[in-house]
């Protein structure tokens, strides 16, 4: 049997739990927060109070701190272009009887995930603090140029993509939120929170997948994990570009925001990695093939080596001008 029919055949096995796994790690729509728990009460009399509290507190966060919530949001509003992906992997089927139990699982995920960028988009809008119009164009532009994570349709990988992107994005939302909080913005502290929560149940379900994958067929599992880790992980907005720029031109300078202000960092990659091994308990996984044990070891030594190379990564001091967020608004 092919490679590609062992997938098929595995994701058909794990697909009998998906109902299972939609109660355990996501929540109805009508117990789940919503982006209008958090923000002014448009119906409320006190309406315009409200926005004004929020864009004279928002007026103390520091450039930096902008650029990288602008860029969490963009990421977040491009959530059809992830669902597409999604939905094109082996062993999912949103044709034939409505879909299967892995479409159904990736609309609801989805939906979930669109409350975030709809949260964000809404803040920064009523902040006065950003370029609303910039940031539109630089979301339409992601998502026309799409993206590719160098998984193909193979679900093993995808798995293991999104295992590492949805722990990468709750440390993002949350160290967003301690720095709002810092600066006295408990409001959007709050709301980053929350995000950071959905990040970390979806984070427990997909590398839930992963280990299940691992009990059924661990060798071609390990082997599509020492893929996407020898290739690196790619965040989901690396093609991000400004209004009028190339392709993937502003992702870089984006980073190096985060970097700067600790959103998200050299170290928190290799820390997520090595949380991903533990998770999986890689150094236990018996009954492999040569090749796997090779991979095995390749990725039992890949953390100390990726953090020598963290430690000689050098950050610009100064930030890069965007045109997302106008020092003059600041």
């Amino acid at each position: 049997m092919s490679i590609k029919n062992i997938r098929l055949e595995v994701m058909q096995f794990l697909e009998k739990n998906v109902d299972s796994f939609v109660e355990q790690y996501l929540i109805p729509v009508e117990k789940i927060w919503q982006p209008s728990d958090f923000l002014p009460n448009s119906e409320g009399e006190n309406f315009f109070e409200e926005v004004k509290e929020l864009r004279e507190i928002a007026k103390e966060l520091p450039y930096d701190f902008w650029v990288t919530l602008v860029g969490d949001t963009i990421t977040e509003e491009a959530l059809p272009t992830y669902e597409s992906w999604l939905m094109d992997v082996e062993g999912v089927d949103q044709v034939e009887n409505g879909g299967n139990g892995w479409s159904k699982w990736i609309r609801q995920w989805t939906g979930e995930e669109n409350r975030h960028g709809d949260l964000l988009n809404k803040y920064l809008y009523l902040s006065g603090r950003v370029n609303m119009r910039e940031i539109e164009m630089t979301t339409q532009h992601l998502i026309n140029d799409g993206f590719d994570i160098g998984t193909g349709t193979d679900p093993y990988k995808n798995f293991v993509y999104t295992s590492f992107q949805e722990l990468a994005t709750y440390v993002s939302h949350n160290r967003v939120s301690q720095i709002a909080k810092k600066f006295g913005d408990n409001k959007l502290s709050k709301m980053c929170k929350m995000i950071a929560g959905d990040e970390m149940r979806h984070h427990h379900a997909y590398s839930e997948f992963v280990t299940r994958i691992f009990q059924v067929d661990p060798s071609e599992m390990m082997l599509a994990f020492q893929y996407m880790m020898k290739q690196k992980i790619v965040m989901p907005a690396h093609f991000l570009r400004e209004s009028g720029q190339k392709i993937s031109t502003a992702f870089e300078q984006f980073s190096d925001s985060a970097q700067r202000i600790g959103v998200y960092t050299a170290t928190d990659y290799v820390e997520i990695m090595q949380k991903l091994m533990n998770k999986w308990e890689i150094d236990k996984i018996s009954n492999l093939t040569d090749e796997a044990e090779k991979a095995r070891d390749y990725l039992m030594k890949l953390p100390a080596r990726m953090a020598k190379i963290s430690e000689r990564i050098v950050i610009p001091k100064e930030s890069h001008i965007f045109k997302w967020v106008e020092p003059a608004r600041l």
